[in-house]
């Protein structure tokens, strides 16, 4: 899986073009598979898509993601999870997942964009 989020399109892309016979439903299948095992984090894009990463270790991640270029940086996320945890415990809910989801652009895009208006 690529370093930075991807979609199960571009994935399928990248295998067929290095030689992989492997079909887009399985390259869709094998991302949801990873996620629900814990392996890949997952972001929905600005179209709904659903964006896949690679999860390094057990725990789970939030991410800030370039609009632009996809850029993923990890997050602080310790607030989150435990208002999640306070939740699910004040709920009665068991095996409550959450995604917090947070996008903007990357200084080097808001960079990009200012060369490219003052030229």
């Amino acid at each position: 899986m690529a370093e930075d989020f991807i979609s199960a399109q571009t994935l399928h892309k990248r295998l067929v073009a290095g030689g992989s016979s492997v079909g887009l439903s399985t390259a869709y299948r094998t991302l949801a598979a990873l996620a629900e095992a814990g392996r890949a984090d997952v972001f929905r894009d600005t179209n709904g898509e659903r964006l896949f990463r690679h999860r390094p270790g057990p725990d789970h991640r939030h991410y800030l993601i370039c609009t632009e270029c996809g850029l993923s940086l990890p997050v602080e996320s310790g607030p989150a999870e435990k208002w999640a945890d306070r939740i699910a415990r004040t709920s009665g809910f068991a095996d409550v997942r959450h995604a917090v989801e947070l996008s903007g652009r990357c200084p080097d895009c808001l960079r990009k964009e200012d060369q490219a208006q003052t030229r």
